[in-house]
């Protein structure tokens, strides 16, 4: 069968959170800290919502750029956010969709992209696919926004600068100054920036700012997903300034010939998010990070998150790397993701504290006990 796969099929590998998750299905009542994902549910208001969409026959094909109830939603809170007059915006099948639209649109064989390193799994494999190449600027140990770094790292080659603040490993929010000086030198350059938002609600400790904010080169991705818990809803979108237009109008092109359009039900109640009080689920998630950091950070050396909902901890000296100590982890019932799925390096390990407090508390007890261990 390998005969008839394509090379660039060969260029990617399964996730290694997906791997993690197979072998959490063999665990009994397993510690699980990997998965990506809040463990509230849908508010009752956007489920009701969902349901009357379908019983009043939302169920057919939406236009693809989206539901006109949702698309003037998200242009109205675009419009506040960014001050764009006419920003375009289209709905994606969630954050991801909208990555693969955008770099299809975007990434010729050849392209170069920025990437801080650690990244979101999904970066490295769908630049990889499409024949760019990905320019990893190391961040550690501190996981700011290294922006000289960035500058030299710049060829005739580079498409585009990616920045994931809140960061997913890591749990990083940049600061403004840091942005700030990373798109003084893509206007320099005249690069495009992409900005995964996809948690921007969860900042505990400052506010979110995002890159559009102070450049209108930059394609904004956002999601619904991890905000009100329905991560299978699919629901996420693209926004840009009237800059960028062509880049959406290519995006739902190539939309129309893959996803065709997002769940036409769950766009509708989606329309009715803006509505709901949010406050109290961050307030609850600010709460876990600290547990988690308080529980942990006498035992093993990690940074305090100042955002989503993990922490990218570094594994004792004792191990050969976070592979060797994951696999501990499991064979101990708690289930973690290696560094190496979000790096290139392998010396650190991802926590997800989106669980309750009484699986925190055991995952403390269990990981502190292997760090003192070995």
């Amino acid at each position: 069968m390998n005969d008839y796969l394509s090379a660039r099929s060969r260029l990617i590998d399964a996730s290694g959170i997906r791997k993690v998750f197979a072998l959490g299905a063999k665990l009994k009542d397993p510690v699980n800290l990997s998965i990506g994902q809040p463990d509230f549910d849908v508010p009752q208001e956007l489920k009701q919502a969902a349901i009357e969409a379908i019983e009043q026959g939302f169920n057919r094909y939406s236009q693809t750029a989206g539901e006109q109830v949702l698309l003037d939603s998200i242009r109205g809170r675009v419009r506040h956010e960014f001050g764009w007059n006419e920003p375009a915006v289209m709905i994606t099948s969630g954050v991801s969709g909208g990555l693969l639209l955008a770099f299809m649109s975007l990434i010729d064989p050849g392209d170069e992209v920025i990437v801080p390193d650690p990244y979101f799994v999904m970066y490295k494999h769908l630049i990889r696919m499409l024949g760019g190449v990905c320019v990893y600027i190391d961040m550690y140990p501190d996981f700011r926004l290294p922006a000289e770094k960035i500058r030299r790292a710049i060829t005739d080659r580079t498409k585009m600068i990616i920045l994931n603040s809140p960061a997913n490993p890591t749990g990083a929010v940049y600061t403004e100054q840091e942005i700030k000086d990373v798109v003084q030198i893509a206007a320099e350059k005249d690069l495009l920036v992409l900005s995964d938002e996809i948690y921007d609600m969860f900042c505990y400790d400052d506010p979110f700012v995002s890159p559009a904010k102070f450049y209108d080169k930059t394609l904004v991705l956002k999601g619904f997903g991890k905000s009100y818990g329905m991560t299978g809803w699919r629901m996420g979108y693209a926004a840009a300034s009237e800059n960028l237009k062509g880049l959406i109008e290519t995006m739902l092109k190539i939309q129309q010939y893959t996803f065709v359009c997002a769940p036409t039900p769950f766009q509708i109640a989606a329309a009715k998010a803006g509505d709901i009080d949010m406050s109290g689920y961050v307030k609850a998630y600010r709460s876990k990070r600290d547990l988690m950091y308080k529980g942990l950070s006498g035992d093993f050396e990690l940074l305090r998150p100042a955002g989503t909902f993990y922490m990218f901890v570094k594994v004792p000296p004792q191990y050969r790397g976070a592979t060797e100590f994951v696999q501990k982890a499991i064979e101990n019932n708690v289930l973690v993701i290696p560094g190496n799925v979000f790096s290139e390096k392998d010396t650190h390990f991802r926590i997800s504290y989106a669980t309750t407090d009484e699986k925190l508390r055991q995952g403390i007890d269990i990981l502190s006990r292997l760090a003192k261990s070995g």
